[in-house]
């Protein structure tokens, strides 16, 4: 069976071997026609009469089948089909004028049946086809000069016609088929050429999103961090505590280091350096020990601890990647807005999923503040809620945020398990 893109080409073979064929056979019924003159007895002049109308009718049938197959190639601007009408009434004219001359032409009628058929309403092509007939079975009863019209001389225009008939109704039945699928066909190639740029444009969208959560989880609290750090420094410097400006310097260092790693490993497209050569729950561990010294940078008197529940598992990086950055996005909120003394990041691998939560005893915040984090800030900060809600959505996982005023706050995330994650025989926790 054809290919939906394939069915129109076909049916388009089809109907160009069928008009081939019938061209074919006008050419060899004339040329049958003009050769059999020169077996039946007729006058020199008569003869030459009928030959020069067969040659005339030989190049206007010619000539509308050259027009109408250079404009069907696209080689001709002007549509032929117009002049249909008045190109058919000429070789009809032609071929009804040898007709009266011989008998010879008259099987010239099954083609010119086609054609009439074809080119006229249905109507009219029947009506035309019924007065030929009569005319072939009259030029043929005529030649054998019987007193009545021979069996064979009214069998076979009449076969011929009726064959015609329903051969053209085929005809026509295939052509309208082979358009409705070309229809179909250019409908299709639109159809994909729309899904087509559709998905380039959900592509880009979605590459911009993921774009956007990588810089504001990675690159954009580093330098949140490091400018807040250089203001601790600058404070340190004024009171003349070098110590502490020294430590802040150091600080600084470390969190332009890693957000240098970060920025290459993001152009590249791999995962976070930090998960490099590590157990996810190493690197929490370190993010915990980072945030505690960013804090007391700072001035911040921040307690963070890390602890590991249950027996870890393979997680795939996907996973890792998102439960990092769920928790740097979580601590960064914590000491830089959350005032808070103390935060707990818990790590829990259960028998269905991995559950991460990042608790903080801060001030908290109440839903309104929460609606207006997730949609951003004017000045492109705010999207750490709506960046985090997406990356867990991305792994079909869950996001719950628990907070009131004065209460702190809690940031739960859920990724389920597969039955077969495998069971880690590294170290997932925490010496």
């Amino acid at each position: 069976m054809p290919a939906p893109d394939d069915a129109p080409a076909t049916s388009a073979a089809i109907l160009r071997f069928l008009r081939v064929a019938l061209h074919v056979g006008f050419a060899v019924l004339l040329a049958v026609a003009a050769g059999r003159l020169f077996a039946v007895p007729l006058e020199g002049s008569v003869r030459s009469l009928l030959l020069g109308l067969a040659a005339l009718l030989a190049a206007v049938y010619l000539l509308g089948t050259a027009a109408e197959k250079r404009f069907s190639a696209g080689r001709a601007a002007a549509n032929p089909r117009r002049w249909a009408s008045l190109w058919l009434a000429i070789v009809t004219v032609l071929w009804a004028a040898l007709l009266v001359g011989s008998a010879e032409f008259s099987w010239l009628a099954f083609p010119l049946f086609f054609l009439h058929l074809h080119l006229l309403p249905r109507w009219a092509g029947i009506t035309v086809v019924i007065v030929m007939t009569a005319g072939v079975i009259t030029a043929q009863w005529l030649a054998t000069g019987a007193a009545y019209p021979p069996l064979a001389a009214v069998l076979g225009p009449l076969f011929g016609a009726g064959f015609a008939v329903v051969t053209s109704k085929a005809y026509r039945m295939l052509y309208q088929e082979g358009e409705s699928q070309r229809r179909a066909a250019d409908e299709l190639r639109r159809t994909r050429a729309e899904l087509a740029a559709s998905q380039h444009e959900a592509g880009v969208l979605a590459e911009r999103a993921r774009l956007a959560r990588e810089i504001h989880d990675t690159l954009a609290q580093g330098f949140s961090s490091i400018v807040l750090v250089a203001r601790a420094a600058g404070r340190s410097l004024g009171s003349g505590d070098l110590e502490s400006a020294r430590e802040s310097i150091g600080m600084m260092e470390a969190t332009a280091s890693e957000n240098l790693a970060e920025a290459r490993s993001f152009v590249r497209g791999l995962a976070s350096p930090a998960l490099e050569g590590t157990s996810l729950g190493e690197t929490l561990a370190r993010l915990c020990e980072k945030t505690q010294l960013e804090a007391a940078a700072r001035g911040v008197n921040l307690t963070c601890t890390f602890r590991v529940d249950g027996e870890p598992v393979d997680l795939p990086q996907p996973y890792r990647v998102t439960l990092l950055r769920a928790t740097q996005a979580s601590l960064a909120n914590v000491w830089l807005h959350a005032r808070a003394g103390t935060a707990v990041v818990s790590l829990a691998y259960l028998d269905t999923e991995v559950a991460l939560d990042v608790y903080d005893d801060g001030r908290g915040f109440g839903p309104s503040s929460a609606a207006g984090a997730v949609g951003g800030r004017a000045d492109g900060s705010g999207f750490g809620l709506e960046s985090l809600r997406q990356r867990v959505a991305a792994q079909n996982g869950s996001l719950e945020i628990e907070s009131a005023p004065g209460e702190g706050t809690v940031v739960a995330v859920r990724l389920p398990l597969a039955g077969t994650a495998a069971r880690s025989t590294g170290n997932e926790g925490v010496a």
